[in-house]
């Protein structure tokens, strides 16, 4: 199986995508999957960039020279013969908080018809930045990269998977304006207790304001974010350049230094 093939089947499968769904959203036949999969048929670039586009990838991530994080959360192992990598770790808390926002966006919001993953990000994005400008303090906390469309938590997929097992949120693939979109729907309310009110605040404001664009939109918008526009691409965003955000996108009002 040739690498890319290799690369492509590993995400398919963490999607929990057969092939069939794979080939219908390339536009291409199951056989010319199975055969890019076992190292028969080359990628073209459109191919690539389609491909990039479905898994919410930089076609650097998807060809695999950029290794990404390894996520760990709390009571997980790590497997004999992995390969060193970056570890992440989520305490239970973190995890608790990430599940109670999450949940909370779906309920209030993940009916929308334009609330797919990658829209997602960016709400958690601007939660998590909006939150720690103003309070100087983490909400949830995430780990966010820079990819071509945006800050995106790796975080997510992994706690996402789990919630599935768990029964919490189910996954939908379907279209949004002809794109592929991938959107989660809350299986029980939120649990709010490990919520604030001043993080309630700030999820609200956020909801309030952006919830209605689209995710070209939003990744547009998140594009023009100092913490972003700060970063190299494939990097981990820091949280303290929130600091020397312009007016347009700060949580909070600074006092003019006097001179």
């Amino acid at each position: 199986m040739g690498k890319i093939g290799h690369r492509i089947k590993e995400l398919r499968e963490q999607l929990g995508m057969n092939q069939q769904k794979l080939a219908e959203l390339l536009e291409v036949s199951r056989p010319a999957i199975s055969h890019i999969e076992n190292g028969e048929r080359k990628v073209s670039a459109d191919e690539l960039i389609r491909l990039s586009e479905i898994f919410n990838l930089s076609v650097e991530s998807l060809l695999d020279l950029r290794k990404e994080p390894e996520v760990i959360l709390k009571g997980s192992k790590k497997k004999r013969g992995q390969r060193p990598q970056i570890r992440i770790s989520v305490p239970q808390k973190n995890l608790e908080k990430f599940k109670a926002v999450l949940l909370y966006i779906l309920n209030k919001v993940g009916s929308k018809p334009n609330i797919g993953e990658t829209v997602i990000y960016k709400l958690l994005y601007f939660i998590d930045f909006n939150f720690y400008e103003k309070h100087e303090e983490q909400l949830i906390g995430a780990t966010y990269i820079k990819n071509r469309y945006g800050p995106t938590p790796i975080e997510f997929k992994k706690i996402v998977n789990k919630m599935i097992k768990e029964e919490e949120i189910e996954k939908v693939e379907s279209k949004y304006f002809e794109y592929p979109q991938t959107k989660y729907l809350p299986l029980r309310r939120a649990d709010l207790s490990p919520l604030k009110a001043k993080e309630i605040e700030i999820i609200d404001d956020v909801l309030n304001r952006l919830s209605d664009m689209t995710a070209t939109q939003i990744s547009e918008y998140s594009h023009n974010d100092v913490p972003w526009l700060t970063t190299e691409g494939g990097e981990v965003i820091e949280y303290e350049s929130v600091f020397y955000r312009t007016p347009l996108y700060s949580a909070r009002e600074y006092d003019e230094d006097i001179l």
